[in-house]
Parts: C-alpha cells; sequence; structure tokens
C-alpha cells in the first residue's frame, strides 16, 4: 500500500495551522491538565498498544491534553476531579483546539493523530484510566 492511501482524510481536521471544533458534531474531549494528562496519555499508549485513538497535547499555558471522544460519551457519568468535559448540549457550547498533522501548530501537536474516521479515544478506557491517574496524584 503507497503511502498517500495510508493518510488519513478527515474533513475536520486543518490544512495548516490549528482551528476550534464545536463539540458535540465530530467529537467531544475530556480535557486534563499538565503532567496529570501526559501522564494518562501515557498511560493509555501502553494500554492500547500506541493506538488510544486522537489525542492533542498543548506545550503551552495549563499544558492541557485533550483526548478526543466520541459525541455524548462524556455526559451521562461523573468523571473524576481534574476531568473538564467538553461537549455541547442546552444553553452549553463548548469548542476544542485542533492541530493540522503537519507544519506549524505551535502550541499544539498530535500526541496521537487520528488513524481513521470514527475512530476515537474509548470513553470508559479513559473513564477508569483517569479514576487511577488521577487518585494517584492527589493522594486519594
Amino acid at each position: 500500500m503507497d503511502t498517500q492511501s495510508r493518510q488519513v482524510n478527515l474533513d475536520w481536521i486543518p490544512a495548516s495551522g490549528f482551528q476550534l471544533r464545536k463539540a458535540g458534531v465530530q467529537f467531544d474531549a475530556a480535557r486534563v491538565d499538565g503532567e496529570d494528562g501526559r501522564r494518562l496519555a501515557d498511560l493509555l499508549e501502553v494500554m492500547t498498544n500506541g493506538d488510544p485513538g486522537p489525542v492533542v497535547a498543548e506545550a503551552y499555558g495549563r499544558r492541557s491534553v485533550y483526548f478526543l471522544v466520541p459525541v455524548g460519551s462524556t455526559a451521562h457519568r461523573p468523571w473524576p476531579r481534574g476531568v473538564t468535559r467538553l461537549g455541547s448540549g442546552p444553553a452549553h457550547v463548548s469548542f476544542i483546539p485542533v492541530p493540522a498533522l503537519r507544519g506549524h501548530t505551535w502550541p499544539l501537536s498530535w500526541r496521537f493523530p487520528p488513524t481513521s474516521a470514527g475512530r476515537f479515544v474509548h470513553p470508559l478506557l479513559l473513564w477508569h484510566s483517569a479514576t487511577v491517574v488521577l487518585s494517584r496524584s492527589s493522594g486519594t
């Protein structure tokens, strides 16, 4: 198979730089800030043999890590303290930063780029992993 046929072609990924995407259209997200987010991404990488689904990392400010999940999958369960749910609903809209696959996208980058349409981080795996990582962080 040649390189071009393996490239991901998803219309929500900008051609260059980065853009904000409205949650609830193609995906929602769970955001975890700082080293906790990086530890969570590391754990998911190990648990999924390097393919947890699309994860965006921010290199500035809160140093947030955004785990892209299916639409609506963060809404119906309590998440551990330290996880910010980014979804949309009545009187609530969230936006998720999405970098291009190549080129200058600072301060954002793909920790794990999307590999196929409809492939996202598994929400239950993320929830359980976040519970473990964030409980260790808070000492409980």
